[in-house]
């Protein structure tokens, strides 16, 4: 029988990580929410991808470490709330079935409101939002959250290319590939995965892009080539009949006995074109948000090539207002720079999300606490934070906390806001009556993205030299001051082998000379 569910304060599309990590602080706050999930389980997206079976999230089990927020930056599975993943498994690489046992115990033990087998198959907004599924029923309420993924392969406008296989769906038996000479678009970690497995029985396997290759280890975006499936690099450079093209497919030309006839056209000879004959044509070019489901009228924005919905610093659509979005696809808002695709990104992104909803619609304050107005109550009050955190350690660059230096002398720290966020914060009067703020995240210094860091001269900082503290490449804390939405000052402190920011000479005497710039007070006695 159709049933209309009305005025929830929060309908969740998804019960994915960031579906089950929004609905567990939805219970939490008292709210009433409802989760949909088209599939049987939550999670039902790891029953299918990765499509070989091994996530390359890490499950770092023995890290030396008995505080549970050091652990989680070596956890990037765990969700923010009950048992950690690696009760589930010890492997450094886990199976994706494992991911599928966990996130069905988490739903289950957190004892989420959940409808499963419930395909939102239509959004309007007559007045509420209105989700209809695939047997009628409708949901009624007053924000949505979007926390369905990317959920459509994203192919890229190529002739031809309906003809090829695509990722989702091409076979993973090596065995169907045998003597056969293939083609893999695309450089991403799910090209790759597929030409590893295929390196054993193919006869010629090139994998193609317009881009050169990037490499995890030297960007620090996860999304770009990770260790874990870059074996088939060897076997180009060391001339094993297996190449990668960096130029464009330009045309895909199935022929009469089934083969494919390629056009290419090479970045690095003056855009040369060449066909060049293959068995299989296989697309691997990642995947895009369905934005299909919404009528006209509240359709979200699209972003970056129509492959994720446009949003606020707030995760909130820039023309739907009360339209949210959690997990993966928040990416846009840091498309390859932090780790918002992923989930020891976005599950920090997920409780922010949640804490800009109380704040705005049930008026909650954002988490704060009160502090010595003196430079030594902020400075140590910062190494504190950036010593322990694994929210600014994760989503570095992206999560900041926040310093207020308040218009009555007072001093407050506020954890874990969105940076481009911050502004708008402080403009609202989110976070009081501020004269002027810090923001502290955690960062890789200018070029690390295109120094090689594994080069001992090109990262020649002494980590005893705070003076150059500003020339480190690797992840280290900043703290920027700002007046009147303007930055006035940066301080850098200087990047440590073991990531502990504690000594007094090299890391809090600069800090705290620093802050005494802006409010001068004597050491208090110890």
């Amino acid at each position: 029988m159709e049933e209309t569910l009305s005025e929830l304060d929060y309908l969740v599309i998804g019960a994915g990580p960031a579906g089950l990590q929004m609905g567990h602080h939805l219970k939490q706050a008292g709210r009433d929410y409802l989760i949909v999930e088209a599939g049987a389980t939550a999670g039902t997206f790891f029953t299918r991808f990765p499509r070989h079976r091994q996530l390359i999230s890490i499950n770092k089990v023995h890290t030396g470490w008995d505080d549970p927020e050091l652990n989680l930056r070596m956890d990037w599975n765990s969700l923010l709330a009950g048992a950690p993943f690696k009760e589930y498994t010890p492997r450094f690489f886990p199976a994706a079935d494992d991911m599928v046992r966990y996130l069905g115990d988490f739903a289950a033990r957190q004892g989420l409101s959940i409808r499963y087998d419930t395909r939102i198959e239509r959004i309007s907004r007559p007045d509420l939002f209105e989700a209809v599924d695939q047997h009628g029923n409708v949901f009624r309420a007053h924000r949505i959250i979007m926390a369905t993924g990317v959920s459509k392969p994203y192919v890229p406008e190529i002739p031809g290319i309906e003809t090829a296989e695509l990722y989702s769906e091409v076979s993973i038996d090596p065995a169907d590939f045998t003597d056969q000479r293939v083609l893999i678009i695309g450089k991403g970690n799910s090209a790759f995965e597929t030409a590893d497995n295929l390196i054993e029985t193919t006869a010629v396997i090139h994998v193609a892009g317009p881009h050169s290759i990037r490499l995890a280890w030297q960007s620090h975006f996860l999304g770009h080539l990770r260790a874990v499936n870059n074996n088939f690099l060897d076997t180009y450079q060391l001339k094993s009949q297996n190449a990668i093209l960096d130029g464009n497919v330009v045309d895909i030309s199935r022929q009469s006995d089934s083969s494919y006839l390629v056009t290419v056209s090479f970045s690095r000879v003056n855009e040369v074109t060449k066909g060049i004959r293959y068995d299989r044509v296989i697309v691997a070019t990642g995947f895009r948000f369905d934005a299909s489901i919404f009528d006209p009228e509240c359709r979200p924005e699209l972003a970056i090539n129509d492959r994720f919905p446009a949003q606020t610093p707030a995760w909130e659509s820039v023309n739907v207002p009360g339209l949210y979005f959690a997990g993966t696809i928040t990416q846009e808002r840091d498309f390859k720079k932090s780790t918002s695709a992923f989930i020891h990104g976005f599950r920090y992104a997920t409780r922010a999300l949640h804490r800009v909803l109380e704040e705005r619609h049930h008026g909650q304050a954002w988490p704060h606490r009160e502090l010595v107005a003196t430079a030594y109550g902020m400075g140590d009050a910062i190494l504190d934070r950036v010593n322990r955190t694994s929210a600014l350690w994760q989503l570095f660059g992206f999560l900041g906390d926040v310093v207020t230096l308040n218009t009555d002398g007072t001093a407050r720290y506020w954890d874990e806001l969105p940076v481009d966020f911050v502004p708008d914060a402080i403009a609202a009067g989110t976070l009081g009556e501020v004269d002027s703020y810090l923001v502290i995240t955690l960062e890789y210094g200018a070029d690390h993205d295109r120094l090689d860091p594994f080069d001992i001269d090109a990262r020649r900082i002494a980590q005893s030299d705070s003076e150059h503290a500003l020339d480190g490449r690797y992840l280290h804390p900043v703290v920027r001051r700002y007046r009147a939405g303007q930055q006035i000052a940066e301080h850098h402190i200087t990047e440590n082998l073991e990531n502990e920011w504690t000594h007094e000479t090299v890391h809090r005497k600069p800090l705290i000379d620093f802050l005494e710039t802006m409010l001068p007070a004597p050491e208090p006695t110890r």
